[in-house]
């Protein structure tokens, strides 16, 4: 069997999870628990344009969040 990811040819859409992480899925498989629907259906290229568009801090939301509580200037653990 082949990587459906590498199908140039294939049906995708983009999916975020709670932490506003981004990840291409094929519309054949079900979008696993935790990420839902951004955009898409579409081809391949479409939908990686998308999310490189989109997708601009590839921090997760977590620590954005953890970092603007706290002071920058002290370490985290």
């Amino acid at each position: 069997m082949s990587n459906p990811f590498e199908n140039e040819d294939g049906t995708f859409v983009a999916v975020i999870n709670d932490d506003g992480q981004y990840a291409l899925w094929p519309t054949f498989a079900n979008v696993p628990d935790g990420w839902t629907i951004a955009h898409g259906p579409g081809p391949k290229s479409a939908v990686l344009s998308y999310i490189e568009e989109v997708w601009t801090d590839m921090r997760p939301q977590s620590l954005i969040d953890r970092l603007s509580r706290s002071d920058a200037s002290v370490p985290l653990d």
